[in-house]
């Protein structure tokens, strides 16, 4: 199987901070998302970057895929599974990844799924989650977003088997769906411990929706309304007039459901686009101008 360079994949150094990697991976995910970008091969680049976060990201993950990183393979290497594969020290002994939900999380390669035990099922003595019987066999589901906030009826692969699982609207990390029966072999149930798989623009904060908008200088100081996603469809949004980086704006109950819904914050983040035409610069020029003096201070 060949070797990738997740570092490489999102532009950071192999030493990046967690923030750093979030930042990295938000930038691009909304750069090649394929809603949006028109590039040649934005979507095998979109799951390059979402398969990159999702090794980065979890710190078990991580630090296997550095172990394997420090041997000094480069991209295109061939890497040679040991005997009885990376069982011994790589992934997460005990639990078989899943994704469902047609969020980010799926389409991973083979490397990402021979290093990281996807299709290693964890049942056999004492196997299981919350205290499950012997017998059971447990396994994680990363399902998308849009199923948590929606609900809906994914079909997932475990080992050669194809299972339908319906996710529950609202299902919250840590939850678990049995379904009976399906364990390892017929024997015991299956248990599927339910975590959010990465989104190219969603961040979720309990049961809030984080979403970070980009807005011209000009929609942020003199106000606007524009359009932003949320997890039930775009909403048109008021900019408020006088508006600075980091502020928040809050769409009430747009965020995952629950007894109490939770909200979408939308964080402004202003950025500045590059003059591409003479009468562009000549408006920066303009407000270079009608700007003079420090106004840092202002």
């Amino acid at each position: 199987m060949e070797f990738k360079d997740y570092y490489d994949i999102l532009g950071v150094e192999a030493g990046a901070g967690d923030a750093e990697i979030k930042s990295a991976y938000r930038r691009l995910a909304r750069k090649y998302h394929p809603d949006v970008s028109k590039e040649a091969g934005a979507e095998d680049k979109f799951k390059a970057v979402n398969e990159a976060y999702e090794a980065l990201r979890d710190p078990q993950k991580r630090a296997a895929y550095d172990q394997l990183r420090a041997r000094g393979y480069r991209p295109g290497d061939d890497v040679q599974p040991p005997p009885g594969g990376f069982g011994g020290g790589y992934g997460s002994p005990g639990f078989e990844e899943i994704f469902a939900g047609g969020g980010a999380g799926g389409g991973f390669s083979d490397f990402f799924e021979q290093l990281f035990g996807r299709g290693r099922g964890g049942g056999g003595p004492g196997a299981g989650i919350g205290g499950a019987p012997r017998g059971d066999t447990r396994a994680k589901l990363a399902v998308s977003l849009e199923s948590v906030y929606a609900g809906s009826a994914a079909r997932i692969s475990v080992g050669n088997r194809t299972l339908d699982v319906r996710i529950p609207k609202g299902v919250r990390p840590g939850q678990v769906i049995r379904l009976a029966g399906q364990g390892t072999g017929g024997r015991g149930d299956l248990l599927l411990e339910i975590e959010y798989a990465a989104h190219p623009q969603f961040e979720v904060d309990g049961r809030n929706v984080i979403y970070v908008l980009p807005v011209a200088p000009w929609e942020a100081a003199l106000g606007g309304t524009v359009s932003v996603p949320t997890l039930g469809g775009p909403v048109e949004l008021k900019i408020p007039p006088a508006s600075e980086s980091g502020r928040k704006l809050r769409l009430r109950g747009r965020g995952l459901p629950g007894a109490s819904p939770g909200d979408q914050i939308v964080e402004l983040e202003i950025l500045a686009p590059l003059p591409h035409s003479t009468e562009q610069k000549a408006a920066y020029e303009a407000m270079r101008d009608a700007f003079a003096g420090d106004w840092r201070r202002a």
